[in-house]
């Protein structure tokens, strides 16, 4: 059974950075996309990083050049590293796996799919 648990978020101001980690457990899967997610309230959950079992990125657009998002295969962990955050960064950030690698890219309606989901960890951006 896959498991991902998220850690990392916390408050921070402006132009600060934070490193969000995955940690995923059950995966066996030789081709993949895993991709951060963040959903603000009162707002749908959207995209914002992907990476596939081939290393390929894909960000959506407010974060490109902000953003970085990689995976330590020896600890079976991705991490999304977040500078110069800004206040409408803040949201719940989630992790998701989706265990083949057919369109592993941030584009409307990704998030379904992803077939594992983490709990989330929350990121809150003060101005």
């Amino acid at each position: 059974q896959v498991q991902l648990v998220e850690s990392g978020g916390g408050s921070v101001q402006a132009g600060g950075s934070l490193r969000l980690s995955c940690a995923a457990s059950g995966f066996t899967y030789s081709r993949y996309c895993m991709a951060w997610f963040r959903q603000a309230p009162g707002k749908e959950r959207e995209g914002v990083a992907a990476l596939d079992s081939d290393g390929i990125t894909s960000y959506e657009d407010s974060v490109k050049g902000r953003f970085t998002i990689s995976k330590d295969n020896a600890k079976n962990t991705l991490y999304l590293q977040m500078n110069s955050l800004q206040p409408e960064d803040t949201a719940m950030y989630y992790c998701a796996l989706d265990p083949t690698d057919l369109g592993c890219a941030v584009v409307a309606g990704f998030q379904y799919a992803m077939d594992y989901w983490g709990k989330g960890t929350l990121v809150t951006i003060s101005s």
